[in-house]
């Protein structure tokens, strides 16, 4: 391996060819997600048992818990529960949505995979919900930041340019998605916001950053007032990018990579489900230092205990811009 190759090199990879061998069928990759689930053993989802009994005809469900008398199976109660597609169509969607940098879409998920667009959109939609868990508190220095996801106005129909004519520009018409990044660890905390006011930014970053913490902004007066923390700030507007170890070049880099797979992957994020492709982005960049097949354990192994059906996915939730509330 290289010493001084670019990027993470340091990684252990996987190639295509090495993904079929792998998972030459739905028996071997079946029996992959049944160790990663349950290392020490197949147990019970119901009652937690390890008195299983596990049947030859796998019929209804390959087990059956001795206690509780529930029937179960490895999909049982993750988001693979109910699903159709063989365990090998999982595998190599998680591959494909974990080594993406920038993402796959649903029509690339579609060609590769031999489903239809709307199986491979649902799919995707269920990765990405692996990564929907709260992330651990930071301890700093952590940087802070927000930006604004939506498409160019003279892309945008004459219905939604007349919407917006005479609201100014930047921001306008745009969804909200505020960030933070933990130097330490190099985790990023992100999601979409209602409003970019101070209380709603401080909110935020309270719900990610330690109190006492080095933390690091640009001079929006938004950030302004958290004497918990020992705040510095960079001013943008006077091309200041970087003061000592003061700079939010970290989040920026980040914001460029989300806003990279919205231009030349998705072209499009949907506000009602903006908040799993934040989740997507955010969780991809905070395991892209595993071996890739580690990459894929922690996937397969956030899919235990969520569900996410089709019909509550496309259902109208009566949110303005969001599939779930803002906590």
């Amino acid at each position: 391996m290289a010493r001084n190759a670019p990027g993470k090199h340091f990684r252990k990879g996987m190639t295509f060819v090495d993904l079929t061998r792998m998972f030459p069928d739905d028996e071997t990759a079946e029996a992959w997600f049944v160790k990663t689930r349950w290392p020490e053993g197949v147990c019970c989802p119901k009652c937690g048992s390890v008195n299983i009994q596990e049947r030859e005809t796998r019929k209804p469900q390959p087990y059956r818990c001795r206690d509780c008398r529930k029937d179960f199976s490895v999909k049982t109660d993750t988001l693979m529960h109910s699903s159709p597609l063989g365990f090998q169509i999982w595998a190599i969607a998680i591959f494909l949505c974990s080594t993406n940098l920038k993402g796959v879409s649903s029509m690339k998920l579609h060609r590769d995979l031999g489903v239809t667009q709307k199986t491979a959109w649902h799919l995707a939609h269920r990765i990405r919900e692996t990564w929907t868990d709260k992330a651990a508190m930071f301890t700093g220095p952590a940087e802070a930041d927000e930006t604004y996801i939506g498409g160019k106005r003279k892309n945008m129909s004459n219905r939604k340019r007349k919407e917006l004519a005479g609201t100014g520009r930047g921001a306008v018409g745009k969804a909200a998605v505020a960030g933070v990044k933990d130097r330490a660890s190099n985790r990023v905390a992100a999601r979409r916001m209602e409003a970019t006011d101070a209380s709603a930014l401080q909110s935020f970053v309270r719900a990610h950053v330690e109190p006492g913490a080095t933390l690091y902004t640009d001079e929006a007066p938004a950030y302004a007032g958290m004497p918990e923390y020992a705040h510095e700030s960079v001013k943008h507007s006077a091309k200041e990018f970087v003061r000592g170890m003061a700079s939010t070049n970290g989040m920026e880099s980040f914001w460029s990579g989300l806003k990279r797979s919205f231009v030349g992957v998705f072209h499009k994020f949907s506000e009602k489900h903006l908040d799993l492709y934040v989740a997507e982005a955010a969780g991809r960049h905070n395991i892209r230092s595993l071996d890739t097949l580690d990459m894929m354990r922690s996937i397969a192994g956030g899919m235990a205990g969520k569900r996410l059906r089709y019909r509550d996915l496309i259902a109208d939730n009566g949110l303005p811009s969001g599939a779930r509330p803002v906590a």
